[in-house]
């Protein structure tokens, strides 16, 4: 049995024909990721049968990438913690006909947006795609509002999803939401009080908030003493030279206003670098989470956790620059997410052989 029979093959697609039709297009595709439809498939009949079953009405991509979940499930439930990373991207199909698109973060570009949660463990050994958001927003009024649903909301329904989830595994796993700054959303901390914090979150704090008592969060936290000092290595990015980067950690639990007469208890951890180069902005991370942090291992836990959230930004810079996503020639957005649906899978297989064997020490973090 092929990997891609093992992990797709469970399609329930309402046709047996369309589940090995799936299977074979998963397959084609990770052979030759960065090659068209019709390159990546051999035969004027296989491409014809691939792009039927992206025009499909009756198969949905949550039909598609079902098999998918399933085995990403599977997955999770031998590991103790697992990392789930949300974050959204831009798709930018400028200059395509197709039917559905809408702008992005200039009005004048077609495009659509996914949002997904990927499951990693803390070593960043890929374990799947959990969950996606794919929508194209409606253009702006004349008196520049926009209609559609409220964006932010994927955040904390992806923390509810991801509850939902954990229920179904062993007791043994345990969650962890990891977010960037768009994901310190005040409904996201209340819905997983209300959840008994079923999954942990972490979260990259934007907002310095007032404290109950008076003062700012952030003012608070850096007032007390440091736990120790880490060292790592900073991966390049855009514009940006890998480098050493050294961070002093600090940590507090504080309690904040939950806006309804109540409060919420959370721990604020802030990483900041020390020494930075000259001419370099430092590194700063102002973390939030449910956990409690008592020592400088735990706090360290933490930072490294926070540093895999990187593997989210490969998965989608695999989908648009490794399978060229954004180069698609379809119809419609319909047929684009049952392509992104596909493509996914692609992406998640080409991250798993990239990370594997796990390598321990790959990305290490020293203290002093």
């Amino acid at each position: 049995m092929s990997w891609a029979e093992a992990e797709m093959g469970g399609a329930q697609l309402g046709d047996a024909r369309l589940s090995r039709r799936l299977v074979r297009l998963v397959e084609r595709l990770a052979e030759q990721p960065s090659v068209s439809i019709p390159a990546a498939c051999p035969g004027a009949g296989e491409t014809k049968a691939a792009y039927r079953l992206l025009s499909h009405e009756a198969v949905g991509w949550r039909d598609i990438l079902a098999p998918h979940l399933a085995s990403s499930a599977r997955r999770m439930g031998s590991e103790p913690v697992v990392l789930c990373l949300q974050d959204t991207t831009e798709l930018d199909f400028n200059g395509q006909a197709i039917e559905g698109l809408g702008p992005l973060s200039y009005e004048a570009q077609r495009g659509m947006y996914l949002h997904t949660t990927y499951a990693v463990t803390p070593e960043r050994v890929p374990l799947g795609v959990l969950d996606a958001w794919m929508w194209a927003r409606e253009a702006k009024k004349a008196n520049g509002t926009r209609g559609g649903p409220l964006e932010s909301t994927r955040w904390s329904e992806g923390y509810e999803r991801l509850v939902d989830f954990a229920g179904e595994l062993p007791a043994t796993t345990r969650l962890v939401c990891v977010g960037d700054r768009e994901s310190d959303m005040l409904a996201l901390l209340i819905k997983a009080r209300a959840s008994g914090h079923a999954v942990d979150y972490l979260l990259r704090c934007q907002h310095n908030r007032v404290l109950p008592e008076g003062g700012r969060l952030w003012d608070e936290v850096m007032q007390s003493a440091p736990l120790g000092r880490i060292g790592f290595e900073l991966a390049a990015g855009r514009g940006r030279k890998a480098r050493a980067v050294q961070q002093e950690l600090r940590v507090q639990r504080v309690r904040l206003s939950d806006r309804q007469g109540g409060q919420l208890e959370v721990t604020c951890l802030i990483a900041a670098e020390v020494d930075a180069p000259a001419g370099v902005k430092p590194v700063v991370w102002r973390l939030l989470t449910n956990r409690e942090v008592p020592t400088l291992e735990a706090a360290v836990e933490l930072v490294e956790w926070y540093r895999a959230r990187w593997e989210v930004e490969l998965l989608f810079l695999t989908l648009k620059e490794g399978c060229r996503i954004e180069a698609l020639q379809l119809a419609s957005v319909e047929r684009i997410e049952r392509a992104l649906a596909v493509y996914l899978v692609v992406a998640w297989r080409i991250g798993l052989l990239m990370n594997w064997p796990p390598q321990n020490g790959r990305h290490e973090v020293c203290c002093f």
